[in-house]
């Protein structure tokens, strides 16, 4: 195992130092990778006789000229590239990479060719990308790029939009229902009307009437959804979430939908919420964090703290005063409001987050976690129901 100086300096200097500085961890590697596909087509390089790594820190060195056929790793796409240095480096170097890649090398097509954007299939990864990038494109690749934004979104709403509304098709009741579905078995209403086929020396019971409830919408009170979106670079999978679930939620019945883009500064974004595309091309990615600023923003919308729910969606790495953080939450719980912290998610879908803060947020009152966009619909749909 490298310690991290040793590590840091085999990134510097490529594999021909590996054998003096050993190997690479599997992210060290992935950096490495991304690295080497950018610097490793400087042309000083091959008059200099330096050989490029084979792939991610394997230690096999291959031609200079070798940029293709092997059993190595397949060749990054401009895309995958994108998506994988704003994952693997801070945001300093994530802007040297940008800008090397578009003024030193060129490489063009990642935001100034729109042949490239027109044959790459429109997905979250190209999504990324292009909210990440938009702000170094000129207004022809940008008016496409708006096209791949809106492909995607669309994408997204119709899958969430389904995820809602079953979680507001409504709430259950003990009424008997002719209606039978998986969502309305009454599990234990079945067990009652069935005990007389029990069969002890089975130990089973058999079941020929099942036992279903119905569903009703009843009047609620007006409920605030307050969602707070920490947008700095790392966070660009929640803020699109965020946007679209805002979306589907503005204009449900009994519930009243904000949102708000934080990272230093505070910026209501609920006037787009309608157009989660449009909003998506006004966020601004990057930048430092200050979530007790956000929180002290939002508890300013509330305007009945026992019919609201403030979601603040963050990797909780706070770059302000963790203090007043942790004041602020406690003053909202305190007052009634209903705080979920929702912690962001990796590439995997695993939880991502500051776990000392989250566990001091959760001791004040705080629900701490991490939760799907439609496990955020079925949440507000349970409180705004009772």
């Amino acid at each position: 195992m490298t310690t991290p100086d040793l590590e840091r300096w085999r990134l510097v200097l490529g594999t021909p130092a590996e054998p003096s500085m050993g190997g690479l961890t599997a992210e060290a590697a992935d950096r490495d990778q991304a690295l080497d596909w950018l610097y490793g087509r400087d042309p000083e390089l091959a008059r200099r006789g330096v050989r490029r790594g084979g792939g991610g820190g394997s230690g096999e060195p291959s031609r200079s000229d070798d940029r293709t056929g092997g059993d190595g790793p397949s060749a990054l796409t401009p895309v995958d590239w994108l998506d994988a240095v704003h994952r693997l480096f801070p945001k300093e170097t994530i802007e040297r990479l940008e800008r090397d890649a578009v003024e030193r090398y060129e490489i063009n097509e990642i935001v100034t060719d729109p042949a490239v954007l027109e044959r790459v299939q429109p997905d979250q990864a190209l999504l990324r990308a292009v909210l990440r990038t938009k702000h170094l494109m000129n207004p022809e690749v940008l008016a496409l790029a708006r096209r791949i934004v809106e492909a995607v979104v669309r994408e997204l709403m119709e899958k969430l939009a389904t995820e809602v509304r079953e979680a507001f098709h409504g709430t259950r009741t003990r009424r008997p229902s002719r209606v039978k579905n998986a969502r309305n078995f009454d599990f234990h209403g079945t067990v009652r009307a069935n005990l007389a086929h029990y069969r002890p020396d089975e130990r089973r019971l058999y079941i020929e009437r099942p036992r279903f409830v119905s569903r009703t919408r009843r009047h609620v009170e007006q409920w605030q959804m307050i969602l707070l979106v920490d947008q700095s670079g790392s966070m660009v999978g929640s803020v699109i979430h965020a946007a679209v679930t805002a979306a589907c939620l503005w204009g449900l019945p009994g519930l009243r939908t904000h949102l708000v883009a934080f990272d230093t500064s505070v910026v209501d974004l609920t006037s787009d919420v309608t157009d989660p595309a449009e909003l998506l091309m006004k966020v601004q990615l990057g930048g430092g964090t200050d979530i007790a600023r956000a929180v002290s923003y939002g508890a300013g919308l509330v305007d009945n703290p026992r019919r609201a729910i403030v979601a603040v969606i963050s990797d909780f790495y706070e770059g302000g005063d963790p203090e007043r953080l942790v004041r602020e939450v406690k003053a909202l719980v305190e007052q009634g409001t209903q705080v979920l912290g929702l912690a962001a998610l990796d590439e995997d879908a695993n939880p991502s987050y500051d776990r000392n803060m989250g566990q001091r947020l959760a001791d004040v009152g705080a629900h701490v976690g991490a939760m799907t966009p439609g496990q955020l619909a079925q949440f507000v749909a349970e409180r705004i129901g009772r």
